[in-house]
């Protein structure tokens, strides 16, 4: 139950994100209320998922979601323009939160 309290912090990281943005400094009311909400949703399945992994595995996860996630909204959505290169690491860190879940033995 743990990786998936994690799995839906990470997700919700990426949604605060990108409500954070579309709430055009806080002036969007709803937005700014999507984010507050996405990052206590994050932050609560973080603490949950805590609770049974440890800090070292669990918090460079959760962080990895948000980031790569961010990274698709933020293409996907805001049609940023990312060079090749990007992509690269991008696909690296995609193998790093991977190999740190495989070889953490929980």
């Amino acid at each position: 139950m743990s990786w998936i309290y994690l799995l839906i912090a990470g997700i919700f990281e990426v949604v605060w994100a990108a409500a954070m943005k579309l709430s055009n400094g806080f002036s969007n009311l709803p937005y700014a209320a999507l984010t507050l909400g996405g990052m206590v949703i994050s932050f609560v399945g973080l603490i949950m998922a805590t609770k049974h992994l440890p800090l070292s595995l669990a918090y460079p996860i959760w962080t990895g979601i948000g980031a790569v996630g961010s990274i698709i909204v933020g293409v996907v959505l805001f049609h940023d323009q990312l060079p090749t290169i990007t992509w690269v690491f991008v696909i690296l860190l995609i193998v790093a939160i991977i190999g740190i879940k495989l070889t953490a033995g929980h």
